[in-house]
């Protein structure tokens, strides 16, 4: 019973049920139309004839100059027999030869006369009028009427041959139809089949990916739908593989960035315990220190995660990029003037206003600054800068950090703001940060609908630079 649950055979029960009664309609109806058809045909091949009932209504219409009164002609027993009868009915009562049901109607298609009397007085249709016989006259040739003649009887009137005729028609359309369903159903199931195995191979890889084999990949094949489908399968297993990745290299990053500052703690309390180091202020402090970059790496983890969850709250307000810009270089003036570095800020007196969160964007540009100063040594520029710019039919404020520190190889580019990526592997957590705040303000950035980007050659410097729309003012404050 299993087998009859699967897709490609329920599928081709329902191309055969479709078919069968598709060609079973057909073929009646062929039949019958044939049937009724041949029967019109003979009726009126017999009519045709010389000395038929055609010539004896054309010449009545021509004595009387109308239809009127033809009737008594249709009464004449010999009459009806040269239409359908053989020379021995013409001995037979009148009432014998009455096996053709007739119509007889002017050219305006009224009938004027009907064997059944069901019909006089109506007007035929197009298509009836259209499978009469017309009668014309015997002078001009005109049309002056229509018969239609009918056997109301299957078998009545017919010759054996006639009726050999129709029973190898009935018997040829029956081996037709039987052929015609057979080639069907075989290609009904091969179709069938080839619909169903795709969505086969995506259940196999839905299997193996739910088992943990994410690098599953499926043929993008099939019917359009079935394409997409599988097109995004391979689509959904690509993101999880890589998500996986990321996941696995965070977690990694994550252990070996806690290990330094743990192992420094152990060490040194390890020290303190066994009398190697003094109990005193400067130890105690040095160890503070240690738990201050862990507070910091956690929460600069915490704060990346939320980011990229896309549940990071921003207070969103309508903010002067200016001001923020004016006001994060003073603070970072007297760290640079430590280090012997040029701190400058490049901008017009204003710029236009943006909507955003004053703490985040502060963040950004305070990870930006300190990412410049630990990279530009003594005697080095760092120089900000902020433009009014327009990209994509869109106005946007740029903000640019330029150093001119020792600058990124171009290989590293593609990575700078990945979480815990170092240009330079050999600088420690003291100098070099957590490895965390590029990655922090790229997320930050684009949670404000912004972008970000760096442009760099190694010994030239760098320039980090990012973007934010600009608030559109309404259409009553223009």
């Amino acid at each position: 019973m299993r087998i009859l649950r699967t897709l490609w055979v329920r599928l081709t029960l329902a191309f055969a049920l479709v078919i069968l009664v598709a060609v079973g309609t057909a073929a009646l109806l062929a039949n019958r139309s044939a049937d009724a058809q041949f029967r019109q045909y003979i009726t009126h091949s017999g009519m045709r004839g010389s000395g038929s009932g055609i010539e004896q209504l054309a010449a009545y219409y021509k004595a009387n100059g109308g239809w009127q009164g033809v009737e008594t002609v249709f009464a004449d027993a010999v009459f009806v027999a040269r239409w359908w009868g053989t020379p021995a009915d013409l001995q037979r009562p009148a009432a014998a030869f009455r096996r053709l049901d007739i119509m007889l109607a002017d050219t305006r298609g009224k009938v004027v006369y009907d064997s059944t009397g069901q019909s006089t007085g109506k007007r035929l249709s197009a298509r009836e009028r259209a499978s009469g016989l017309p009668i014309t006259g015997a002078d001009n040739g005109e049309v002056i009427g229509y018969l239609l003649a009918s056997v109301p009887t299957p078998q009545d009137g017919l010759e054996p041959l006639e009726l050999r005729f129709l029973a190898e028609l009935r018997q040829a359309l029956i081996t037709g139809a039987a052929a015609a369903v057979g080639l069907a159903l075989v290609v009904g199931a091969l179709l069938s089949h080839s619909l169903a195995n795709p969505l086969q191979q995506l259940a196999a890889a839905a299997r193996a990916v739910a088992s943990g084999n994410l690098k599953q990949q499926v043929q993008v094949k099939g019917s359009t739908e079935v394409a997409e489908v599988a097109h995004a399968f391979n689509e959904m297993t690509s993101a999880l593989e890589e998500s996986a990745t990321l996941r696995q290299h965070l977690v990694a990053d994550v252990a070996h960035e806690l290990r330094t500052p743990l192992s420094v703690l152990q060490g040194n309390l390890r020290a303190i315990l066994d009398d190697v180091y003094p109990l005193d202020k400067e130890e105690i402090a040095n160890l503070y220190d240690e738990t201050l970059l862990l507070s910091r790496l956690v929460d600069d983890l915490r704060e990346l995660a939320q980011a990229e969850a896309g549940q990071l709250g921003l207070n969103l307000r309508p903010v002067a990029m200016s001001s923020l810009l004016r006001s994060a270089v003073e603070r970072f003036r007297p760290a640079a003037d430590m280090k012997g570095i040029t701190l400058g800020l490049e901008m017009p007196d204003e710029l236009p206003l943006t909507e955003a969160d004053p703490d985040r964007l502060n963040q950004i540009i305070f990870n930006l600054l300190s990412n410049a100063l630990r990279h530009t040594p003594e005697g080095g520029r760092i120089m900000v800068r902020g433009a009014a710019t327009r990209r994509g039919g869109h106005d946007d404020i740029a903000v640019s950090v330029v150093d001119t520190g020792e600058g990124i190889a171009a290989e590293d580019l593609p990575h700078i703001f990945d979480r815990f990526w170092r240009t330079d592997r050999a600088r420690s957590r003291e100098k070099g940060g957590t490895g965390l705040g590029l990655a922090i303000a790229r997320s930050l950035v684009e949670a404000h609908g912004g972008r970000i980007w760096v442009e760099s050659k190694l010994g030239q410097g760098a320039t980090f630079t990012f973007s934010v729309p600009v608030i559109v003012p309404a259409d009553d404050e223009l």
